[in-house]
């Protein structure tokens, strides 16, 4: 079916602005399921970000990256140069052992570190702690969502809108649950309160999943009220816990305190709380793919055997070279530097973008986005998807909005998204990069303003000219003694007619002027 002749909601055609823009008529092909080989659904092929990077290569980012400024990916910056934080390592010693298959699950001693940092961190003091069985290590974020998605029953599982695009395949392609959006609201900073927690289970929610601290908005949430959240679930529900920002915590001074549910648990196997996390984010190393899972020991036995048929488990020598990283002490230095670098990079975007005439009611307290409002600006670019196409021009990568409403399976019509006028913009690279992407966006806003101002100063030089001579004709027609200088005033008041429907306003005009005594 050509766009030309489809509809994308029950009411509306498409906007002339959606209409004429290449992007948005890409955006909808690629989601309208053509399958031009008999085996292949594209529209599986990818997230959200790498649509965007793809988008991004037919303008030249994958011949020339270095020449980009890439606000799009969500990768932090990996080079060795934030003051303060450990080297990392240039060179892997490959053992014997690693040459074989590893365990599903992860190797033994890593799993162990893992465990011990996360009693060091978030269990002082508590009766409960975790051990190695309650560990699991998977070759990245995605692989364990989708090894945690593989062991659920048959249930109601509720997420969030807006949240982290690579849910959205996720939540597709299992069968064995059925995934229930519930959107959260832009008034009070997408937060997700208590209460909210409490609705979902009380409409037969049994799985909760989310990202905390909050991908995109840059949300956390944080105790008191993510402990009774955790307390609202227990016995009732099991919390999937995105933690990967958790590190990236700017809520208690740089202290190093990273964000983990892991501190409300009250019985590491009895809690149903599974906490995914790993080196991608708070270590700065994605290229490594090694992540974990936290979580009660028959939960992991699940997950950890899951891996022999989905992925195959983590790169043995890899893991050998994560265990020396993860000793407390060391992190919490670590996540001191990360946060105090981070901070100044956030508090620098959102100057540059106030500068720009950004506005911004709730401030990021985590993670490395900005949820960036653009209903502020000129129509042509006010919304995600033609946003980010003047940004490609400017050799500038950032994710439209509406990829963050996530839609499984796409039950929903996206034409109306609460998430259409926003972007996120990424400040994990390094500040060179956003100074260059942030010198676009300035430029692109700057241009379209101009421009926007251009059209209406003319437009109200030509509404001037034929409020003018509306007067002047509608003085003539209704004076006793027209004059040769007005002939169509003559005809028109020969004919006794005069053009209404187009003088309309003009007269209101004259006539409140008269009547004020201003003409």
């Amino acid at each position: 079916m050509s766009f030309s002749g489809r509809k994308f909601s029950t009411s509306k055609a498409p906007s002339s602005a959606e209409s004429g823009s290449k992007i948005h008529r890409q955006f909808r092909s690629a989601h309208e399921g053509h399958r031009p080989h008999a085996g292949l659904d594209p529209s599986r092929a990818s997230t959200g970000v790498v649509w965007c990077t793809e988008r991004a290569n037919e303008h030249g980012f994958q011949d020339d990256p270095a020449s980009w400024a890439n606000l799009g990916q969500g990768a932090p910056e990996a080079d060795d140069d934030i003051p303060g934080s450990f080297q990392r390592p240039k060179t892997i010693d490959i053992s014997v052992s690693s040459r074989e298959y590893g365990p599903t699950a992860g190797i033994k001693p890593l799993r162990l570190a893992i465990a011990a940092l996360y009693n060091a961190h978030h269990r002082q003091g508590k009766e409960s702690q975790y051990t190695w069985e309650n560990v699991a290590v998977v070759p990245g974020g995605r692989a364990g969502l989708i090894r945690i998605a593989a062991v659920l029953n048959n249930a109601y599982l509720g997420f969030f809108i807006p949240d982290y695009t690579a849910y959205n395949e996720m939540l597709t392609l299992f069968r064995n649950f059925a995934a229930i959006p519930s959107p959260l609201s832009e008034e009070d900073s997408y937060h997700i309160h208590p209460d909210k927690i409490a609705e979902e289970i009380a409409r037969g929610t049994s799985v909760i999943l989310t990202s905390n601290p909050r991908n995109p908005t840059g949300q956390v949430v944080a105790n008191p009220q993510l402990s009774q959240i955790q307390d609202i679930a227990r016995d009732r529900a099991t919390l999937i816990m995105d933690e990967f920002y958790g590190g990236y915590n700017y809520t208690s001074g740089c202290d190093g305190t990273t964000v983990s549910a892991a501190d409300n648990i009250q019985d590491v196997n009895e809690d149903d709380v599974l906490i995914i996390d790993g080196l991608t984010k708070r270590f700065r190393l994605p290229g490594w793919r090694v992540a974990w899972i936290l979580g009660p020991k028959e939960f992991i036995k699940a997950i950890g055997s899951c891996g022999s048929y989905l992925d195959g488990g983590t790169n043995v020598p890899f893991q050998e070279a994560a265990i020396p990283m993860l000793e407390p002490g060391k992190v919490r230095n670590e996540m001191k530097a990360l946060q105090t670098h981070f901070k100044m990079k956030r508090d620098y975007v959102l100057g540059r973008l106030e500068e720009i005439g950004f506005k911004f009611k709730h401030v990021p307290d985590s993670t490395f986005y900005i949820w960036l409002d653009l209903s502020g600006l000129p129509a042509e670019i006010n919304d995600g998807l033609n946003f980010f196409q003047r940004c490609l021009e400017e050799k500038t990568i950032v994710v439209p909005g509406i990829f963050f409403d996530l839609n499984p399976a796409k039950r929903r019509d996206l034409f109306d998204s609460p998430c259409h006028h926003f972007v996120r913009l990424s400040y994990g690279p390094k500040m060179d990069h956003l100074k260059r992407g942030l010198d676009a966006i300035e430029k692109i806003v700057k241009r379209c303003c101009n421009q926007a101002s251009s059209f209406y100063g003319t437009q109200l030089i030509e509404r001037t000219a034929m409020f003018t001579d509306t007067v002047k004709l509608a003085r003539c027609y209704y004076s006793n003694t027209p004059t040769m200088a007005q002939p169509s005033a003559l005809n028109m008041k020969k004919q006794r007619s005069f053009p209404w429907d187009i003088h309309r306003d003009s007269l209101l005009l004259l006539l409140l002027a008269d009547a004020l005594d201003m003409s």
